[in-house]
């Protein structure tokens, strides 16, 4: 299956399970892959055969800014969701990363992946 991606897109948001994360926020990066057939924008080299990186940005741009989530989890699947609504692709895998998460240890990150179908 083909795949646009979308890596490292940065969003401050205000999700987590802990007081001072849904006070202060804090940093989260998103990645996309759109599992979809991309042949016909491939030879026709027509914007209407694939999809609009900027509007997919704007979908979740939304989700992580405006809404809010006790858990990662929860902002991938309605990350996931609100892209198969709104797009047409079959699959998407939604990786969720929060860089600078409140708790102890030395580590580079935590985060959640998924894959979703329609």
């Amino acid at each position: 299956m083909d795949k646009i991606i979308l890596k490292q897109m940065s969003f401050y948001g205000y999700h987590g399970a802990f007081p001072e994360e849904n006070k202060l926020g804090q940093r989260f990066l998103v990645d996309l892959e759109l599992r979809l057939d991309l042949q016909a924008a491939g030879t026709t080299d027509q914007l209407n055969n694939s999809i609009d990186y900027g509007d997919v940005f704007q979908v979740v741009q939304q989700m992580v800014e405006h809404q809010r989530f006790r858990l990662i989890e929860a902002l991938a699947e309605n990350i996931a969701d609100e892209l198969l609504t709104k797009f047409p692709v079959p699959e998407v895998l939604v990786r969720v990363t929060k860089p600078d998460p409140p708790i102890p240890g030395h580590y580079e990150s935590v985060g959640v992946e998924l894959v979703r179908s329609r």
